[in-house]
């Protein structure tokens, strides 16, 4: 039994229609949360958690106890990240992109999986959960590299296993970040103060990778919207910027309705690995 055969007969007929969209064309894959929660890790919006909100860029500036409390967070979850397997979803997309159907994806997530499924080149939208910055002298360290200072200073931390408990960024909690204990690292360069590579509410986006996504989009013949409600805008200006051709088509796959759903040529309500993989069974591609 195939992914397609599996498909209710409505979605059987929407992905064909998707398949003679994209087949000899160019495709540009604009990804959000939802490419990822068959990894198990639940569906939040932006680069924050679901269920409240996060810290932002100038809280955490503001005080060392914003930073102890998103670096004891950070800590605890990182390596859960680190340890995910790619989806179906994601391997669909690395083989649509080694068959030359699909030019790049630009994502909204930062937990890596898209470069662990293969897919070169992602664009990410809102940073990466592997690195870290300094905000003082632009150094950049591997999230690794940055787990050994951590654990060294603070050695009774325990790892949380559970990938639904991953801080993406840390909830605000007061009462957590005056308790905090937590003993963040300096730069080692300059002695400023590090964040994790993920763009915080109030940080401005990632200009080269903004500009890669463009450059996808304003190749692409079509332009497919993949787990995403485009509520957040980084991803919805992507797609605007492909749209600027009249002659690009548009489709969506998400559960739930999308900002762009009115201009869909193609609108699949769906998971995303289960679709993208049935996709890649319609377009000969093998997996």
């Amino acid at each position: 039994m195939t992914y397609y055969t599996q498909l209710s007969e409505t979605n059987q007929r929407k992905v064909d229609e998707l398949a003679d969209l994209m087949r000899g064309k160019t495709t540009a894959i604009v990804a959000g949360a939802g490419m990822s929660t068959d990894s198990g890790i639940p569906d939040y919006r932006g680069t924050g958690s679901a269920g409240g909100q996060t810290v932002d860029y100038d809280l955490f500036m503001s005080h060392e106890k914003w930073q102890r409390w998103v670096w004891q967070r950070n800590q605890e979850t990182w390596k859960t990240v680190a340890g995910l397997s790619p989806t179906p979803g994601h391997k669909a997309v690395a083989a649509l992109q080694r068959a030359g159907l699909v030019n790049g994806i630009a994502t909204q997530n930062v937990d890596g999986l898209d470069a662990r499924a293969g897919i070169q080149n992602p664009a990410l939208l809102h940073g990466t959960f592997d690195t870290v910055d300094c905000t003082r002298c632009d150094a950049q360290y591997s999230r690794a590299e940055v787990d050994t200072w951590l654990r060294e200073l603070n050695p009774d931390t325990v790892d949380d296993p559970d990938p639904a408990n991953v801080a993406i960024l840390a909830k605000v909690d007061e009462e957590a970040a005056n308790a905090s204990t937590f003993n963040t690292a300096p730069c080692p360069k300059c002695g400023g103060v590090l964040k994790p590579s993920v763009v915080f509410f109030g940080e401005m986006l990632p200009a080269e990778a903004m500009s890669l996504a463009f450059k996808y989009a304003g190749e692409a013949d079509v332009i497919l919207v993949v787990g995403s409600s485009l509520l957040v805008a980084t991803g919805l200006w992507v797609v605007r910027e492909g749209l600027q051709n009249p002659a690009t088509k548009l489709a969506v796959i998400n559960r739930g309705a999308t900002q762009v759903d009115a201009y869909a040529n193609v609108r699949i309500e769906g998971g995303s690995s289960e679709t993208l993989m049935a996709l890649a069974e319609r377009l000969g591609v093998e997996v």
